[in-house]
């Protein structure tokens, strides 16, 4: 497998060596005044780098030497690595071998665990989502939870991967997560029992009016296999025929870049997926829509909330460029860069922020999130912003640049009734109940307004 390719691999997880050397250039007759301040700055920054360096080895022996207890050297340099790579942006950091082989079992969807998406900011973990049937979801932990204690002890001072090491563990056996609320003066302390993760990351079932439904949770390895297999087996269940569609990406963290395409691919038939463009030029991608729409341009409706992160934004900002799909919702995540995974030797990886990635009309989303066609609030509750709970909101996070567009292309195919569509629940409405989504989960009732609106137009269309 080509060494690239294996980086682009693994895209979009939400998730050494120095190297120095000159760049040949074109011979020069002469030595001008640019060339010299040129070879000056040079000649300053490594200068400048070979003194950072002796003070880092300086500061290792110092702790070697002085620090109260005794200190491992391995500890020590990766602490240092993963220093150097959470200072650059919320998505960067150092895998020792365990943490790079717990990612890779993550992505084919079967791990150890409490099934719980997060990220850290500013030394506190924070909850990007639960994942659908697991003990995290189950417990009614919510994305934008802050996680201040596991078993009562202090999770300030730890690394992201510190706290994951001690999220996992032996199936059945027991921790306490202490969590901080949006809008809750008290601290949460959630029991939880760690299972094996099987992650079912496509769900679906037939909806009234032929109206199918699809959930999709994760966009692990079996993502666009399972989107096919259902979509099949909700025609097989109907004769043959849908009337229309809902995918629902909300709570989605994301996952592997070639699922995104590929799962945009199921529903586009031709254009512009997702482009990615890096530092270096040559390094820019884009990738195209390959295959049919396995809907046969049924209409579809794409539901998404500020959980919906990373290959989420990919698939719908692109169902919403081609005007494929409406979508329905609050916010997405604003997660719009791509880390490449790069082995390191000694069996672990870094991963590292190497582009942005944009939408077929060319926005980038960065920290900006996809906006929906339809804004529907879960609750009557404004969200929260304690703690941040967008990308925007986190420390270094990568800005926003480079995109032709700020906004979505104006849409002139929605149907009439968007207009009488409410943004938020009516007073008394039920508790969402997972049991009873069609009765208690309000966004997901707007949307199968939207979708018969659009069945029902493009019927009387056809006739």
């Amino acid at each position: 497998m080509d060494f690239r390719a294996r980086y682009w691999r693994y895209g979009l997880l939400i998730g050494t060596a120095f190297v120095a050397g000159l760049a040949a250039g074109p011979a020069l007759n002469t030595l001008g005044a640019g060339s010299l301040g040129l070879a000056l700055a040079q000649d300053s920054s490594h200068t400048d780098m070979y003194q950072l360096l002796k003070v880092f080895g300086d500061v290792m022996q110092r702790v070697r030497a002085e620090y109260v207890d005794p200190v491992d050297d391995k500890e020590l340099i990766e602490n240092a690595i993963n220093g150097m790579l959470t200072g650059l942006d919320p998505h960067s950091s150092y895998m020792n071998a365990k943490a790079f082989r717990d990612m890779q079992i993550q992505t084919k969807g079967e791990f150890g665990g409490l099934g719980i998406e997060v990220s850290e900011d500013k030394g506190v973990i924070k909850v990007v989502s639960p994942i659908d049937d697991t003990p995290a979801a189950r417990a009614g932990i919510k994305p934008g939870d802050i996680i201040t204690a596991l078993d009562g002890k202090s999770v300030i001072g730890l690394t992201l991967n510190d706290a994951v090491d001690k999220m996992r563990g032996p199936p059945n056996s027991k921790i306490v997560l202490t969590l901080k609320r949006q809008g809750v003066d008290n601290p949460i302390e959630v029991p939880l029992i760690r299972e094996t993760i099987h992650i079912q990351v496509v769900k679906s079932r037939m909806e009234p009016n032929d109206i199918g439904y699809v959930r999709l949770s994760q966009f692990t390895e079996q993502a666009d296999a399972g989107i096919k297999q259902a979509v099949k087996k909700l025609k097989a269940e109907n004769n043959g025929h849908l009337r229309g569609l809902i995918l629902d990406l909300r709570n989605d963290p994301g996952g592997l870049l070639d699922q995104a395409v590929a799962v945009a691919s199921d529903f586009i038939d031709q254009g512009e997926i997702v482009s990615t463009r890096a530092r270096h030029p040559e390094d820019s991608q884009r990738w195209d829509a390959k295959g049919d729409d396995i809907l046969n341009g049924a209409p579809m409706v794409v539901l998404i909330n500020g959980g919906s992160a990373s290959a989420s934004e990919i698939v719908s900002g692109a169902l919403q460029d081609h005007h494929r799909a409406v979508l329905v919702g609050t916010r997405s995540f604003g997660k719009g860069s791509v880390q490449t995974v790069i082995p390191l030797p000694g069996n672990g990886a870094m991963r590292l922020t190497t582009a942005r990635y944009y939408t077929p009309s060319g926005r980038s989303i960065q920290a900006r999130g996809i906006a929906p066609d339809v804004k529907v609030q879960e609750t009557r509750e404004a969200r929260g912003d304690f703690g941040g709970e967008y990308e925007a909101d986190y420390s270094r996070a990568l800005s926003n640049a480079g995109g032709t567009t700020q906004v979505a292309p104006p849409r002139t195919d929605l149907p009439a009734i968007v207009k009488q569509i409410p943004n938020k629940p009516p007073e008394g409405f039920p508790k969402f109940d997972p049991a009873k989504p069609d009765a208690t989960d309000f966004q997901l009732q707007q949307g199968l307004a939207v979708v018969n609106a659009m069945a029902a137009q493009k019927s009387a269309s056809a006739n």
